[in-house]
């Protein structure tokens, strides 16, 4: 057969695959690596015009990052949406495509351009994902033009070699992308205390109230909320901040507070759905004496007590409809009524609401009224959750990590890179407050000053384990064992192949071997500080 000429052998795959992780170890940067990395797949195969799509977070479209033969006129021109084409198809799937015959696939958008119909008589295509876990980080494609007889065989051995190396670059991409943010950390964590005023620094030692940080996050979502409270904050407009339980609304209420020309007056806070029908509105504006059996004495409600400052309503959407149309007379007119009374105070107070409700719902259900909600609308902020926010994770275990390490008097020196796996997976339906739950168990457990997976809570892990394949086998989930404990020798060790060995009780040949066969860039963590 003439397939057979095109066929490698195991050991050619295994030798092509070793040395493509030789090219990536070589480059620093992932995107001056893929250059050489192609042309090494072309030389050592019959395989030819190699491509790399990497996503532009920027723009969310798939761009050629690399395609060895193309003009940058011609790369440029190669972007795709997701779906859009093979490509983007392969994208949005995470499936592999193999098109035994180009030239009848009507989903080749020929992007670049320079090619016509006849030229793709007979060229098989395969599109790979490069895939880290669930997430798809780009594709790897290539042709081949197939012999008259070939078989099946070729075509599954092309597209098991095309999977083997994106495995390698989704490995190389992630490693890369964790050094990167453990980098950026530390730049924000230097950041952060270095622009602190005095009165604010963040003291490991000296954890309270008045010294925490207000916001922490570097994502684009954080970010963008951040911009608007810098935004609204000077002024005196009422803000409705929304966003699931847990995101830290009434945190992003008490910063718009902190930057605001009252931020020395009081911020009182109220959560609406903690207090009780009978007593809410007395909470809220205060009562006369004999109002009501047991009003013994008048008191003042938390709007006057917030009178020069901020009163801040946290699940604004719980309030009962007469208590909504209180607080819509508040709002235009400036002035409450205490229970039982009936002069009305004039109030000078800048409002602040939040709720995890979908208000223009309840609106169309009858549950809240329409000209309360344009009230309070005025300046809409929205935190994003958690999991659309994943860079924000690492930043947020580590301040958590610290502050309870020195609330339970211990050291934490890292987060281990199996549970650091673990968090930035997991899809917290609980939001910042649910991880802050679970580092500040993970901190009482820890005995080693290091927070390891199985200081995890099991919703963790057995969200983890609800990801992973039911056919997997003990023998795969020993090798991913090994490798990641393999990966945590050699960040501890900063690299250092025989230290890592020793730390392992394995000899230093043993730990090649082991390093080759799971194709580990370990000259990556030569670059760390650990």
């Amino acid at each position: 057969m003439n397939d057979m000429k095109c066929l490698l052998s195991e050991r050619d795959e295994l030798l092509l695959l070793l040395d493509i992780t030789r090219t990536l170890d070589k480059h620093v940067e992932l995107r001056s690596s893929l250059g050489p990395l192609l042309s090494l797949l072309e030389m050592r195969t019959t395989l030819a015009r190699g491509m790399v799509t990497l996503l532009d977070r920027a723009t969310g479209l798939l761009k050629i990052e690399e395609a060895p033969g193309l003009t940058e006129e011609e790369k440029e021109r190669g972007k795709y949406r997701m779906g859009e084409g093979l490509v983007g198809k392969v994208f949005e799937t995470g499936i592999p495509i193999v098109v035994p015959d180009l030239s009848k696939e009507s989903r080749f958008l020929n992007r670049a351009g320079g090619r016509k119909k006849e030229d793709l008589v007979g060229v098989a295509y395969y599109c790979v994902p490069i895939k880290s876990g669930n997430q798809v980080l780009g594709t790897l494609s290539a042709e081949r033009r197939l012999p008259a007889d070939y078989t099946e065989a070729l075509l599954k051995s092309d597209q098991k070699i095309l999977e083997a190396v994106a495995s390698i670059i989704a490995d190389s991409a992630k490693l890369r992308e964790r050094i990167q943010e453990e980098q950026y950390r530390l730049i924000s964590l230097q950041r952060l205390h270095e622009n602190a005023s005095e009165s604010e620094k963040v003291d490991a030692k000296t954890y309270g109230p008045h010294n925490q940080p207000h916001i922490i996050g570097t994502s684009k979502g954080i970010r963008a909320v951040l911009d608007l409270v810098a935004q609204v904050a000077p002024s005196d407009a009422t803000v409705l901040i929304t966003g699931e339980s847990g995101t830290g609304k009434e945190l992003v209420a008490s910063e718009i507070h902190r930057q605001s020309k009252r931020m020395k007056q009081a911020f009182i806070k109220v959560n609406c759905a903690a207090l009780p029908e009978s007593i809410i509105e007395s909470e809220l504006f205060g009562h006369e004496k004999g109002a009501f059996t047991g009003a013994l004495n008048q008191r003042k409600g938390r709007f006057e007590l917030a009178n020069g400052g901020t009163i801040f309503l946290d699940e604004i959407g719980d309030l009962s409809p007469q208590i909504q149309v209180k607080l819509l007379r508040v709002l235009q007119e400036r002035e409450i009524e205490r229970v039982g009374g009936n002069e009305p105070i004039k109030i000078d107070v800048r409002l602040i609401a939040a709720t995890n409700r979908n208000l223009e719902e309840d609106i169309k259900q009858g549950r809240f009224r329409e000209d309360l909600y344009y009230r309070l609308n005025v300046f809409p902020i929205h935190i994003p959750p958690l999991r659309e926010r994943k860079s924000d994770i690492i930043l947020l275990a580590d301040f958590f990590a610290e502050k309870y390490a020195h609330k339970n008097g211990k050291l934490i020196k890292r987060i281990s890179s199996p549970a650091l796996d673990l968090l930035t997976t997991y899809h917290w339906p609980g939001n910042v407050r649910e991880l802050e739950n679970c580092i500040e168990r993970a901190v009482i457990l820890s005995a080693d000053n290091v927070i390891h997976s199985y200081h995890l809570p099991p919703s963790l892990q057995s969200a983890q384990s609800t990801q992973t394949e039911p056919t997997t086998t003990l023998e795969a989930a020993l090798s991913r064992l090994e490798k990641e404990l393999i990966i945590e020798a050699l960040k501890i060790t900063g690299g250092n192949m025989a230290a890592a060995a020793r730390r392992l009780g394995i000899t230093e040949r043993q730990m090649g071997l082991r390093v080759h066969h799971y194709a580990i860039p370990w000259k990556m963590y030569r670059t760390t500080n650990m």
